[in-house]
């Protein structure tokens, strides 16, 4: 039986981590092996492009961030999500297809049916269900701000870049609501787990 594709997706300070960890164990507590990943990343490939996307010193096009991103979600969908799909594992992914429409076509301004045609032709494959940790940006932005340490490229974006960012992911998840669950990430942190686990109870009963 082929495996399922889940994804985790938010803007800045969602709380991206702390659900990872509980999907993951309520996962492996069914049964299922779990791969998990990130985007940019997960790949020798991956990571390496993902150091230079992220990278404060470089100045990079809206053009050039968007074929990077694809690029490293090429590799990982053939090197690591094909395979595990296909022996039956569930393959948890922080961030994947749907970030490029908030992020390079929300935020940047990009055309989403360019990014769309490059989801097709590089990725070729969609989440079977997708989490949106969605938080108000100022709220997002003082938790980063508490985590301390340098931000990256493009954390250091402008507010109403976010703004736009997140309007982009809450767009695309009232156009596909059969695979979106959106979550209330401005809530304490065991109440956005509990929530999350809940929506998984529910996509699982219905898949079996």
């Amino acid at each position: 039986m082929r495996g399922r594709l889940v994804t985790v997706e938010g803007g800045e300070g969602a709380g991206k981590s702390s659900v990872m960890s509980a999907l993951r164990a309520a996962i492996e507590a069914r049964g299922f092996e779990v791969v998990q990943t990130r985007e940019p990343g997960g790949t020798p490939a991956g990571e390496a492009i993902r150091g230079v996307l992220l990278d404060p010193s470089h100045a990079i096009c809206a053009e050039s961030e968007l074929l990077l991103m694809f690029a490293a979600r090429a590799q990982l969908v053939r090197e690591l999500v094909q395979p595990a799909l296909a022996r039956g594992a569930w393959v948890l992914s922080d961030r994947f297809t749907d970030a490029s429409f908030a992020y390079q076509g929300g935020g940047r301004g990009l055309d989403e049916s360019l990014i769309a045609g490059l989801e097709r032709w590089a990725a070729g494959i969609q989440p079977d269900l997708t989490f949106l940790l969605d938080v108000d940006v100022r709220q997002g932005h003082a938790r980063l701000a508490g985590r301390g340490g340098e931000r990256d490229r493009i954390e250091r974006e402008r507010e109403d870049f976010f703004e736009r960012v997140r309007a982009a992911y809450l767009r695309r998840a009232a156009a596909e609501p059969e695979r979106f669950r959106v979550i209330d990430a401005g809530a304490a942190q065991d109440a956005v787990v509990r929530d999350v686990l809940e929506a998984l109870d529910r996509a699982v009963s219905q898949w079996t």
